[in-house]
């Protein structure tokens, strides 16, 4: 694993074996993870997402705490996954990180609580995966418009974004730090820390 350019997000790349039979690879190991993370994952909900050439996912992110740290991988298809710093006080605030996820390479990426995500699927049946630290609680979910002119997260060329309407109707950025839903950096620091001393 190796950290992305987001303070709490993380790549991995995991060693495929292939043969005349097909591929294996290892796509987590709660080991390997808590040496580089320094926690381990706790899984409360695993989502499997399929979604059609255009589909645009987020951005999404829940209250915190306890928020909700996402593992994330494609095993079909191909996606571009996109981390984005929504915390308030982060000296990245507003920068985002996108990495390609396909059935391939088989990268996994690993946000923690209080950062935002999306994806975008390239191909048709491109199917995500991930774990979560939490459960879904739709009081405490909230989201950032994906297309916010601000973010100009720069999503691939050609294709045509599909959305939800719950995304679509979601505030930008500023509108979301306006409304004081967005955590704060101080917020999760203090989080993930209580998560390793076990306070």
């Amino acid at each position: 694993m190796r950290p992305l350019g987001i303070e709490g997000a993380w790549v991995d790349t995991p060693r495929v074996f292939a043969d005349d039979r097909g591929r294996f690879h290892e796509w987590f190991k709660d080991g390997d993870f808590q040496t580089v993370v320094g926690q381990g994952l706790r899984l409360a909900q695993a989502n499997c997402s399929r979604s059609v050439r255009g589909t645009l996912r987020g951005i999404h992110f829940a209250a915190v705490p306890p928020g909700q740290a996402k593992y994330v991988t494609c095993v079909s298809g191909a996606v571009v996954d996109v981390v984005v710093d929504i915390r308030v006080g982060s000296p990245g605030f507003g920068t985002w990180e996108a990495v390609r996820l396909d059935d391939t390479s088989h990268r996994c990426v690993y946000l923690s609580e209080g950062l935002g995500h999306a994806f975008m699927a390239l191909e048709d049946n491109s199917t995500v995966v991930y774990l979560c630290s939490e459960g879904y609680a739709p009081r405490r979910e909230f989201g950032v418009n994906p297309l916010d002119p601000a973010l100009a997260i720069s999503w691939p060329a050609g294709i045509t974004p599909l959305l939800s309407d719950k995304d679509a109707a979601a505030p930008t950025l500023e509108e979301a730090e306006r409304q004081g839903i967005l955590p704060s950096f101080e917020e999760c620091t203090a989080y993930r820390r209580s998560l390793v001393t076990g306070a």
